[in-house]
């Protein structure tokens, strides 16, 4: 069962790649690899805290106050990744800026919430939480990778290929969309390729 839903998390609910979930963030941080790791391991919390204390209270939140009250749970994790970043990490604060407290409205959180976490069991609403933040992380750290050796030639401070003239359009916006665009077809590929075998 652990193996399942973190599998179904990681690649067949991938929140970037399949479930098209996130991608603001996931252009706005995934121009160095260590900004997509910290954001992505802040989304992971956020959604294992959240999903879990959401699932302990489902059934005593009234349907009409349902929504506000999973932003009011998010919003409490959010504060706590917030104020850990700025206390033991300040220069990945700094570098991801507005895109920390915006995860409470998230849509890959808000969307577990309601889709998951308010129907089912602790164990499985931590177990999906867990396996879509490491899927979210995992996309991130991909785009991360692509944008940044080819966008700056250089992969965590270091020089990514000697004598490589980097192509500076991939750290923007547009080379950001057609990062996302050309993985997110690779995989929608291999996954027709592997239904068809």
């Amino acid at each position: 069962m652990i193996r399942e839903e973190l599998k179904r998390g990681i690649f067949t609910e991938n929140p970037i790649f399949i479930l098209v979930l996130g991608l603001c963030p996931s252009l706005a941080t995934s121009t160095s690899i260590k900004n997509g790791i910290g954001m992505g391991l802040a989304v992971t919390f956020v959604l294992a805290c959240s999903n879990v204390i959401i699932s302990v209270v489902r059934k005593v939140i009234p349907d009409k106050v349902r929504i506000p009250c999973f932003i009011v749970i998010i919003a409490t994790f959010v504060s706590v990744v917030q104020l850990l970043m700025k206390a033991y990490l300040p220069a990945l604060d700094k570098q991801l800026g507005i895109f920390v407290p915006l995860i409470v409205v998230n849509c890959i959180i808000l969307g577990r919430a309601e889709a998951f976490a308010s129907k089912n069991n602790i164990f499985r609403s931590l177990l999906d939480g867990i396996g879509i933040g490491l899927g979210f992380t995992l996309s991130l750290s991909v785009l991360s990778i692509i944008r940044e050796s080819l966008g700056s030639n250089k992969l965590l401070g270091l020089n990514f290929i000697p004598g490589y003239e980097p192509m500076t359009v991939f750290i923007l916006a547009p080379g950001g969309f057609f990062t996302i665009a050309l993985v997110m077809a690779l995989v929608r590929r291999y996954s027709s390729r592997k239904k068809e075998a």
